[in-house]
């Protein structure tokens, strides 16, 4: 790895694909749906190996964290959006937390 900066553009994409990987699940019907479920696989390989080059660079605690909010917030979102899941407000203020701690996290001391 060569920079920080790399190395959270690369814990990013996996963010990303994380949630990919979570709504190929949800559409794969268990596994069930050939199509999605190569879909999810793929997604699934995809985030673990972008996960595991920026954690060779990236503090493991703020990394990890930052991921999960990712994923976290990512889910949500797909879930209102593609599942018609409610977004009530109780709901929006956990999802509003979670993206305040993630970048408190980020803006720590010691975050790389």
């Amino acid at each position: 790895m060569s920079s920080n900066a790399s190395a959270w553009m690369l814990l990013v994409v996996s963010g990303i694909a994380d949630v990919v990987w979570a709504i190929c699940t949800k559409y794969s019907n268990g596994y069930t749906r050939h199509g999605w479920t190569a879909a999810s696989i793929t997604a699934l390989i995809v985030f673990l190996a972008l996960l595991t080059q920026a954690l060779k660079t990236l503090p493991l605690g703020t990394a990890y964290a930052v991921w999960t909010g990712i994923g976290a917030v990512g889910s949500v979102t797909a879930g209102v959006v593609l599942f018609g899941e409610s977004l009530n407000p109780a709901r929006l203020a956990a999802t509003f937390a979670i993206i305040g701690g993630v970048i408190a996290l980020k803006l720590l001391p010691g975050s790389a």
